[in-house]
């Protein structure tokens, strides 16, 4: 079952959440306190400079190896006992996830959180042939109940407060009436879930990193739900993007330094769990079979191109939306897709083509604040310029969609500009003809339309900088 195809509407959806108090309420107060907590794990400037620039080249020298690592991966792995899948689709790995649970002959499925199985659209495709899958992050159970994508790729419920939290669990946990107290709403998803583990026939979940050098699997987590869900079932699948893989076991301790800092502002996460296969003979647990799906879905064109593959060194750590004064604002469902965020807006045009979500790279002020947190040092605001060129005047084929948003009116009106500021003359007279005329034309006039949807209509001067420097006696020759 492939996706349905989509297309981005990030100004229309952006209105309506810019127009909704709650939500604008429960984004400010999360992502300050995220904000709060991340600069206090940082606070030694030369540890952070010193530590990112550690974590950029870590992930910067396994990319530049990436066929080469992922081939030792797939021999340690194999060499471990786990089985090692290729997916080029998205459609290519659903079907292998349930190949192999048919084969397994398991129709209830436990979920770890995974971003990939988000990007897979994976809930809807197991449930339309026949299997059942619960997810078991306390957010991601909380938006499965809810009908709900996540809003964002650390917290899933993050756009939702206590009352709307309680107000849900009330509806869809039989015996529990309504109640806001925190402690009672995590029992309750608790006992709700316990039994799904023991009863799961297979496991789901992501992965944080695959060390190349010892084939293991890296997930980390704070419920212990991960460690259930790829424990307890007898089979564990386990699916990741191909860019997710580092060459050795050291270079793990300064990701982790990074990872649970920059996304939670903790010192460390509750759990590291690292996983090299399956239980062997004489174990007391772990699964009987594990298996690692390695999806594609266009990360290799992004390989393919020197200055779009940065966008591949994201450790998912979500610190860059934490800052983002657009992602704070309107929150993860505006983006339509399953990446929000500046990660979202350079990854997503790039996944599923400029024609599809061209409107992203242009949903951001270009501040940097996301440049300035990125773990691995992204040059997220120049991947976002890179992208907005190819929207308009492609190179060859780096983009999917290149080209998509050119028009005549434009590369006419790029043409005038240009004639019109290569010539003094030409633009003396536009910048008298403005002077005389600019504030007779109305704001719906069309070349003020696109300006004047969001601000004030500008005021022109009666005389140019020019003119009045004559006046004035100066002379700008």
């Amino acid at each position: 079952m492939a996706a349905e195809a989509r297309v981005s509407d990030f100004t229309g959806k952006a209105h309506v959440a810019l127009n909704d108090p709650k939500l604008r309420a429960n984004f400010r107060r999360a992502m300050d306190g995220l904000m709060t907590k991340r600069a206090a794990q940082f606070a030694d400037p030369e540890e952070w400079a010193t530590l990112r620039a550690r974590g950029a080249a870590i992930r910067a020298d396994a990319l530049a190896r990436l066929p080469e690592l992922l081939e030792r991966l797939e021999a340690n792995l194999t060499r471990n006992g786990v089985t090692v899948h290729w997916a080029e689709s998205t459609e290519e790995a659903n079907a292998i996830v349930l190949g192999i649970l048919r084969e397994a002959g398991a129709t209830r499925v436990i979920k770890g959180k995974s971003m990939v199985t988000e990007e897979m659209h994976l809930n809807a495709f197991l449930e339309a042939n026949g299997v059942i899958p619960v997810e078991s992050d306390l957010g991601e159970y909380i938006i499965q109940l809810a009908g709900e994508a996540p809003s964002h790729i650390v917290m899933p419920c993050i756009h939702m407060n206590k009352g709307e939290i309680a107000e849900l669990f009330a509806d869809k946990i039989e015996g529990l009436g309504y109640t806001e107290n925190v402690d009672e709403l995590t029992a309750a998803a608790r006992r709700a879930l316990r039994g799904r583990f023991a009863d799961a026939q297979a496991g789901i979940s992501g992965v944080n990193f695959a060390i190349a050098e010892t084939g293991s699997l890296v997930l980390i987590e704070n419920e212990g739900n991960g460690r259930l869900s790829t424990t307890l079932p007898p089979v564990h699948i386990a699916v990741t993007g191909i860019e997710k893989v580092i060459e050795r076991l050291e270079d793990v301790a300064p990701l982790l330094s990074l990872l649970p800092r920059s996304a939670t502002g903790q010192p460390i996460t509750t759990y590291v769990n690292m996983i090299s296969g399956p239980r062997k003979p004489g174990e007391k647990d772990g699964p009987r079979e594990v298996h690692l799906v390695l999806l594609d879905n266009g990360r290799s064109k992004v390989y393919g191109d020197t200055q779009l593959a940065d966008t591949l060194r994201c450790i998912r750590c979500a610190a860059c939306m934490n800052h983002c004064p657009v992602y704070t604002r309107v929150g993860g469902h505006t983006y339509t897709f399953t990446y929000p965020g500046p990660i979202g807006k350079i990854l997503t045009p790039q996944l599923e083509g400029l024609d599809c979500a061209g409107d992203q790279p242009h949903a951001s002020t270009l501040c940097g604040a996301c440049a300035e947190v990125c773990p691995v040092q992204i040059p997220i605001p120049d991947l976002l310029a890179r992208l907005r060129t190819e929207a308009v005047k492609p190179s060859s084929d780096a983009v999917k969609g290149g080209g998509s948003s050119a028009t005549l009116a434009d590369s006419l009106g790029w043409a005038g500009w240009k004639a019109l500021y290569s010539s003094p003359a030409l633009y003396g007279l536009a910048s008298r003809a403005l002077g005389w005329f600019g504030n007779l034309m109305p704001a719906s006039a069309p070349m003020l339309r696109t300006w004047t949807a969001v601000r004030t209509k500008p005021k022109f001067a009666a005389k140019s900088l020019h003119q009045l420097a004559r006046e004035k006696g100066f002379s700008h020759d």
